[in-house]
C-alpha cells in the first residue's frame, strides 16, 4: 500500500491509478458515513460518488494532516445536503397534493353518492384544518373554496382590497400545508 500523502501529491500531478487507490482506501469508510445518514443504498452510492467528485475537485487545496477527517466531513456534508434536498422535494410533493385536494373540493361536480360522500369528507377535512389556523385566514380560505366566493366577492363583504385577499389565501394556504404535513 503507497503512503497516502504520496497518492495525494500524484493525484494532484494527475495521476488517476492514485486517486482511483484513494477512492478504494476510503470507499468503506464514507460509505460508513453515509449509511448513518442515509438508508437507501441506490442513494448511498450516489452520494458517495458525489463526495468522491467533491474530494478531486477540493484536492488542490487540501491542507491539512487529517486526510481521513477530511474526507468525513465532506461525506457528512454530502449527506446532509441530500436530506435537506429529500426534504424540500418532500415539501414540494405535499404541498402539490394539498393543493389538488384544495382544488378538487372547490371543482369537484360529483354524481354518484360515492362521490358525494368523499368530497364531503374532504371538505370536513378541510373545515377541520381551516380551524386549526388564525380566524382571518380561515374565513377567506372558507369563503373561496367552500362556498365558492370569488376575490371580489371577498373583498368587498370584508371591505379590502383584492390584493389584500389574495394574500390571505396565500398565507392561509401556507398554513393549511403545514398542517396538513403534521396530520401525515
Amino acid at each position: 500500500m503507497i503512503n497516502e500523502s504520496v497518492l495525494i501529491k500524484k493525484a494532484l500531478e494527475g495521476d488517476q491509478d492514485s486517486f482511483a487507490e484513494i477512492v478504494e482506501q476510503y470507499k468503506n469508510y464514507v460509505f460508513a458515513i453515509i449509511l448513518n445518514f442515509i438508508k437507501d443504498y441506490n442513494e448511498v452510492e450516489n452520494v458517495a460518488q458525489e463526495v468522491f467528485l467533491q474530494v478531486y475537485l477540493s484536492l488542490p487545496t487540501y491542507e491539512s494532516n487529517n486526510f481521513k477527517g477530511w474526507i468525513g466531513r465532506i461525506a457528512s456534508n454530502k449527506s446532509i445536503d441530500w436530506l435537506r434536498k429529500k426534504k424540500s422535494k418532500f415539501r414540494e410533493e405535499v404541498m402539490e397534493d394539498s393543493e389538488e385536494l384544495v382544488d378538487n373540493v372547490k371543482f369537484s361536480h360529483s354524481q354518484t353518492p360515492e362521490e358525494i360522500l368523499i368530497e364531503k369528507e374532504k371538505k370536513e377535512e378541510i373545515s377541520r384544518l381551516c380551524k386549526s389556523i388564525p380566524p382571518i385566514y380561515e374565513d377567506t380560505i372558507t369563503k373561496f373554496y367552500l362556498q365558492g366566493k370569488s376575490y371580489e366577492e371577498i373583498a368587498s363583504e370584508e371591505g379590502t382590497t383584492v390584493k389584500t385577499i389574495a394574500s390571505r389565501l396565500y398565507r392561509g394556504r401556507n398554513m393549511l400545508k403545514e398542517k396538513w404535513r403534521e396530520r401525515l
